[in-house]
């Protein structure tokens, strides 16, 4: 029997809204035929989240309402469920095309375009995305087509997004609050940092009580003394002790939009030169989120966060945020100092407060945040303090 459709996240007026973006863009670069490779930039224009470890490409072409998805054969079916796609238009490719030296599923991508009729047109690459060969693959299998670099494109599209989105981003943070409230529950002297982790995990899978659940799932970052001046290590084996910081970074993930949230913990009173940089971070983001509104710059926010965080004595190295949805990070803009990336209403944000100031010592705090039409809404809701067990 024929898998069905199941329920989708957004419905068909919603991905046809993004694709029209996607055309419009497509006209003015001149191309008449997209190869969408990103992970992120199909789950955005189809619905998809399968997690397809072989080669695979969306055709979004002028002449077709529906874009065309080639994948892996056996990846097929689930593709057919969770897009808004007709099953026409997702091709599942043989396994002759997997494991082979001289061919792979690019070819099945090639082939398609040109059972499309838009071989010889202009033709626009994710060309970041792609390896050295597989760019020479394209070129040689379609030598009329005029490949066209349309790296980031879609990205900086999604970059803006629509209320359904946001709708769906306030139920991540939902559940990274969740997840948070549940950590300071589990953390207690004694307790492997393993299995606080195994509970932290549950609940950002269950989500709040009544509330939303987990679609997906990345692992979240914990460091504990003295290995809080290293921000992106796993949890250990080690025992939770009197006197330990803990510093989490985590999201809530929902139909692969997600919510970052990064807390520090103290067992026991927090040792003064910690209390110092919380109430100087702290201070500081009041400071960066009172200097979201549209019109102003990534730039500018950055800005605003060092010089607040300079007149309480403490300097911070690297960026302040990057842009977030789906799949955690977007490659686009940047709350950095030199990043003058305008920021517009409904765009969305992780700033991401994290201090790494020696090698044995760091601390972290995070908002996932929106931009409005007047300002900002903070959309994970945590207390912003240093979370005493």
């Amino acid at each position: 029997m024929p898998i069905v459709k199941g329920p989708q996240a957004f419905p068909r007026a919603e991905y046809l809204r993004r694709l029209a973006a996607v055309k419009s863009e497509m006209v003015r670069r001149e191309v008449d035929a997209l190869v969408v490779t990103s992970w992120a930039n199909i789950t955005y224009l189809t619905g998809n989240v399968t997690r397809m470890h072989s080669l695979h490409g969306l055709i979004v072409s002028l002449q077709d309402e529906e874009p065309t998805l080639v994948v892996r054969g056996m990846d097929a079916p689930g593709c057919i469920h969770q897009t808004f796609l007709d099953r026409r238009k997702v091709i599942g490719y043989p396994e002759t095309f997997i494991g082979k030296p001289e061919r792979n599923g690019f070819d099945a991508v090639i082939n398609a375009i040109q059972e499309l009729g838009v071989a010889n047109r202009g033709l626009g690459l994710e060309l970041g995305n792609l390896t050295t060969s597989a760019a020479e693959k394209f070129a040689k299998r379609l030598p009329k087509a005029k490949i066209v670099d349309c790296t980031k494109a879609i990205d900086w599209i999604r970059g803006i997004k629509s209320d359904l989105e946001i709708a769906v981003m306030l139920e991540a943070a939902a559940i990274a609050d969740a997840a948070i409230k549940r950590a300071a529950e589990v953390i207690r002297p004694g307790v492997r940092e393993a299995d606080a982790v195994a509970e932290i995990t549950a609940a950002q899978i269950r989500g709040p009580t009544g509330g939303p659940a987990g679609t997906n799932l990345k692992p979240l970052l914990l460091c504990s003394s003295p290995r809080t001046g290293a921000p992106h290590v796993l949890w250990s084996e080690d025992l939770f002790r009197k006197g330990s910081q803990i510093n989490i970074e985590l999201s809530g993930h929902r139909h692969n939009y997600v919510a970052p949230i990064m807390r520090t913990f103290s067992i026991g009173a927090p040792s003064d030169r910690l209390r110092r940089l919380h109430d100087a971070e702290v201070s500081a983001m009041d400071a960066a989120l009172d200097a979201v509104r549209p019109g102003r710059t990534c730039s500018e926010v950055a800005n605003a966060f060092y010089r607040a965080l300079e007149k309480n004595g403490f300097k911070k190295e690297s960026r302040c945020g990057y842009a977030i949805g789906i799949d955690w990070m977007e490659p686009t803009a940047s709350v950095a100092d030199d990043d003058m990336t305008e920021l517009k209403p409904n765009m969305t944000f992780h700033l991401m407060l994290g201090n790494w100031i020696d090698e044995d010592f760091g601390y972290v705090i995070s908002e996932s945040i929106r931009v409005t039409d007047s300002g900002v809404q903070v959309l994970t809701q945590s207390r912003r303090e240093i979370i005493q067990i």
